[in-house]
């Protein structure tokens, strides 16, 4: 709060048309006049009226920061959900994880040590699972979020994956409510290896675009986290008609 030394201060910074009488109990003008009355203009004079406004600006100043302390937090909540987000899609990016490994197992029959080629089932099961849970919390964070920036790039994530979701029903990933994303494991294991590798593997991907939205909402939260002020607010329509979108009911 900037230094403030006189009354006429406080008129130039705060609204001069608020009434203060509240701030006096019982002291109030005539109504037959606009001044002020004898008790106000003792309390201007031996300082005591200053010293209440200022007590009253300092309190509401401290509000106004928490507020924005508060709003801050979520932004930095909501890049490093966007941060996971990016790296669990481009780990299913990854090309190693799609192909086949050796391995040595017992044979059903013979009970001998063979060697077998199949893909990592487990770490592609891993993988996605980090994925799903990640794309989830951002959802969910961006729901909540004050950022157009981050709004809109939730909606156009979102977006992306109502495009695929026939395809990721394929694979065992479902869209639920609030645009949630549910695994089914087993269908997973069971899912042709070829769909899979179309959907998360290579450039243009569902991974690949996943990746990029999530790296926009994280510089999004990064600008909202540097650039917000305790007294600045975003529009409420919008915020409310995006996550709307974000949260929609399927």
């Amino acid at each position: 709060m900037s230094e403030i030394n006189g009354f006429s201060d406080y008129t130039s910074k705060y609204n001069t048309n608020v009434d203060y009488s509240f701030l006096f109990g019982g002291t109030q003008a005539p109504s037959t006049s606009g001044s002020f009355s004898l008790s106000d203009y003792a309390a201007i004079k031996n300082g005591s009226y200053g010293k209440l406004l200022k007590a009253y600006y300092a309190k509401q100043d401290a509000e106004k920061a928490a507020s924005g302390g508060e709003t801050v937090q979520k932004a930095t909540m909501m890049k490093t959900g966007a941060d996971a987000l990016k790296k669990s899609a481009d780990a299913l990016n990854n090309d190693e994880l799609w192909e086949k490994k050796k391995s040595k197992k017992k044979d059903e029959k013979t009970g001998e040590e063979i060697e077998v080629e199949d893909y990592d089932w487990d770490a592609i099961t891993k993988a996605m699972k980090s994925f799903v849970e990640d794309y989830n919390d951002v959802v969910k964070q961006a729901g909540d979020s004050n950022s157009k920036d981050v709004l809109r790039n939730a909606v156009w994530l979102t977006g992306i994956t109502e495009s695929n979701e026939n395809m990721l029903s394929k694979i065992g990933i479902t869209v639920g409510k609030g645009n949630e994303l549910k695994l089914d494991e087993d269908a997973l294991k069971k899912a042709d290896i070829s769909t899979l590798k179309t959907l998360f593997a290579g450039h243009n991907s569902f991974a690949d675009k996943v990746s990029m939205k999530a790296n926009s909402i994280s510089n999004a939260a990064a600008r909202y986290t540097g650039t917000y002020k305790s007294n600045g607010t975003y529009n409420n329509a919008l915020s409310e008609l995006v996550s709307k979108k974000v949260d929609e009911e399927v």
